[in-house]
């Protein structure tokens, strides 16, 4: 996690870095997959055998992802834990049983009072949006402390807010020690995903953390990357699995968020989204 402030060093504005990173650090604990502590992993244990209450911040995340797996049709689904556990990718929970890889973002219920209900045993990721919703948090934090200008940038998931325009490299997705693209960013967020980071071997086939909801297969032998740019963080970090699913399919759903992708892949550029 990286945060740069625009404006003279002062005592305020260390005082707004620490409170951004701590707004960083409660998401954290309370959305972490791997971390057993986490409110995130009291549901995934509880919420199939009784309903449970939550936090506001997990409830403002996990409506957000539900509300875009019904948008996509499930090709965006926080229920694929088990599927990545299977292949190494996430770690392993005992009581796993196989019926949670036949659970989808369909057996989610979220009440009023912030109360969830899982209607089949499942195991929420939320990898896929979370930390997009972290970078959101850093900012309301640095702008409630009356920071001019600042830039969050947690691996790749960027969000930036006042008058500086600030340059952005997108990674060539066939090499990514190299630059493929240059975007300006002001008053947005964007985020990339491809596979170059997170593929690896399994049983004779490449797999990674990026999976379409809907088929549940594994797609790291895909050469492309997607960048998209949006008003949140949470949504352009969302929005990347959308577009990597549904490819040219997923225009409407950019143009109704007001987002924009760049998809990169094989010496091609193709440009999707809000113009």
């Amino acid at each position: 996690m990286e945060i740069t402030v625009v404006g003279a060093a002062s005592p305020a504005a260390t005082r707004a870095l620490n409170a951004a990173f701590a707004a960083i650090e409660r998401v954290q604990a309370r959305m972490s997959y791997h971390d057993p502590a986490s409110e995130l992993s009291a549901i995934n244990r509880d919420a199939a055998r009784r309903p449970t209450r939550i936090s506001r911040p997990l409830a403002d995340v996990l409506r957000a992802a539900v509300a875009l797996a019904q948008e996509t049709d499930g090709a965006f689904d926080p229920t694929i834990a088990p599927v990545l556990a299977g292949w190494g990718l996430l770690p392993r929970l005992d009581g796993r049983t196989g019926r949670e890889r036949r659970a989808s973002w369909r057996d989610i219920e979220l009440s009023a009072g912030r109360l969830v209900r899982f209607h089949a045993p499942l195991h929420l990721d939320l990898g896929g949006i979370a930390k997009g919703f972290a970078v959101d948090q850093a900012i309301a934090c640095l702008r409630q402390r009356g920071v001019p200008a600042a830039l969050v940038n947690a691996g790749g998931d960027l969000r930036a807010f006042g008058r500086r325009v600030w340059p952005i490299v997108v990674r060539d997705p066939s090499q990514p020690g190299s630059a493929a693209a240059e975007l300006s960013l002001r008053n947005a967020a964007v985020a990339t995903s491809a596979h170059y980071f997170s593929r690896r071997r399994w049983r004779g086939r490449f797999v990674s953390a990026l999976v379409d909801g809907r088929t549940r297969q594994p797609s790291g032998d895909d050469p492309r990357s997607v960048t998209v740019q949006a008003s949140t963080a949470l949504m352009a970090d969302a929005l990347t699995k959308v577009v990597l699913a549904l490819g040219c399919e997923a225009e409407g759903i950019l143009h109704r968020h007001a987002a924009r992708a760049l998809v990169l892949g094989d010496g091609d550029v193709l440009h999707l989204g809000k113009k």
